[in-house]
């Protein structure tokens, strides 16, 4: 999608400091009132994707839902109060007022002469009357619930000053089938759950899929041809390739920051050691020497650093080292066990999983250990993921019983706002992709 301001003098008009700022760490407690009401069209006009009045309507509704998914807004109901195309650059506040509304998201849709569409976004300050923000989004009428992610993304980076998440995608493992010969595929969907789609199916068991910087690449584990190997999927074209042709058993694989490699686990002589491989030669580089089983890798940020679980101590607990293999040294010390670690993409904070005998649950902690928080409290939630801005976690949960389904579920840094993310079948394994560019 390309991102077009819709002129450079209506940008230059929005002011140089946001009247409303959100708390991003107050989680619940005070949500914003907002009202997004339906874009008006600039002229009713026939799309591939329907007209651009019944766009509009979608458009508001999918940027609402955006928002209150975030647990820091509270879209009002705006049903019955009509928006003329003129009262999106001149607000009637007044009729907001009414609402309780402290901000206003609204815009228009035109039909374009190529056939896509231009969704125009902008934000006001309801109470002091004043343009907060104002963006123009060009894109294909097929791909218009993409302009509605970046027009939230937009509202939200310039209500709280942090950057959204909501243009971004979740990959995961979908799950079907008796818990004793369970069908497992590879799936797809927008961060809402949107534009569901599979991308295997099913012949062979896959596990652990992680996307690249890219976003259009994945890597996951396979028993293709009964053979445990980590494999390369392009989202594109549908390409499938195997990584590598080492007899030994290769899984839990993850991208490096540049996408130039890969850290992986690898089996061998009775014990299970971190690699790294470069994706373009094939060499590998073993990271960690020892007994036991090392595995669950993840970059920092910058990748100088590796995060990883171990159970080299006696029981499964967090790791860090340098990329290159040196200063391994534990930093998980809380109650039972601790594993599935995965770095912020802010750097500041660490994501696991804290199991002890009754429960699994999701956690965080900083870098060295210090500050561990637990952010859920279910029967059993594992493999946590971040958002691309590093203030939501997603994860999966298992509900108690035999046969307890298996959902999605995210959970912000607060611990207070926690969510449902729908799939047509039981999930696993979930991994949030960066923004889409």
């Amino acid at each position: 999608m390309r991102i077009l301001p819709l002129v450079l003098a209506l940008l230059a008009a929005a002011p140089a400091a946001a009247v409303i700022r959100v708390d991003i760490n107050s989680g619940t407690a005070a949500p914003l009132p907002i009202v997004v009401p339906g874009f008006p069209a600039t002229a009713d006009a026939p799309t591939a994707a329907g007209s651009t009045t019944a766009l509009g309507s979608q458009v508001a509704s999918v940027i609402a839902a955006d928002l209150g998914s975030s647990g820091l807004f509270k879209p009002l109901d705006a049903t019955g109060t009509a928006v003329a195309p003129g009262d999106v650059t001149a607000p009637r506040f007044d009729a907001w007022k009414t609402l309780a509304a402290q901000a206003l998201v609204t815009g228009n849709v035109t039909a374009n002469p190529d056939g896509g569409i231009t969704v125009g976004c902008y934000a006001y300050d309801v109470f002091s009357s004043e343009e907060l923000a104002r963006q123009g989004f060009v894109t294909t009428a097929a791909n218009w619930r993409r302009a509605a992610h970046k027009c939230a993304d937009l509202v939200y980076s310039r209500l709280t000053g942090e950057t959204g998440y909501f243009d971004s995608r979740i990959v995961y493992v979908s799950e079907t089938g008796p818990k004793t010969h369970r069908i497992k595929r590879l799936a797809v969907m927008d961060q809402d759950g949107a534009n569901h789609r599979f991308l295997t199916n099913g012949q062979n068991l896959v596990l652990t899929p992680r996307f690249a910087p890219n976003q259009q690449t994945l890597t996951y584990m396979s028993y293709a041809d009964n053979r445990p190997r980590v494999w390369v999927y392009t989202i594109g074209s549908g390409r499938q390739e195997a990584v590598g042709e080492s007899p030994n058993m290769s899984f839990s694989p993850r991208f490096a920051p540049d996408g130039q490699s890969l850290i992986l686990s690898m089996s061998q002589n009775g014990t299970t050691d971190i690699y790294k491989l470069d994706i373009a030669s094939h060499r590998l580089t073993r990271l960690t020497s020892g007994p036991g089983i090392s595995t669950a890798p993840s970059y920092s940020p910058d990748g100088s650093k590796i995060v990883f679980e171990s159970d080299r101590g006696g029981g499964q607990q967090v790791y860090t080292m340098n990329a290159d293999g040196s200063d391994q040294h534990r930093i998980s010390f809380g109650e039972g066990r601790a594993g599935t670690p995965v770095w912020s993409p802010r750097g500041d904070l660490i994501a696991f999983t804290r199991l002890t005998s009754a429960k699994h649950r999701i956690a965080v902690m900083r870098p060295d250990g210090s500050g561990e928080r637990v952010l859920t409290d279910a029967y059993q939630d594992e493999g946590p993921t971040w958002s691309p801005n590093g203030r939501v976690i997603l994860f999966f949960r298992t509900a108690a019983g035999r046969g307890g389904r298996v959902d999605l579920h995210s959970v912000d840094l607060s611990g207070t706002n926690e969510r449902t993310i729908k799939t047509p079948l039981d999930a696993s394994d979930p991994a949030w992709s960066p923004l889409l560019p």
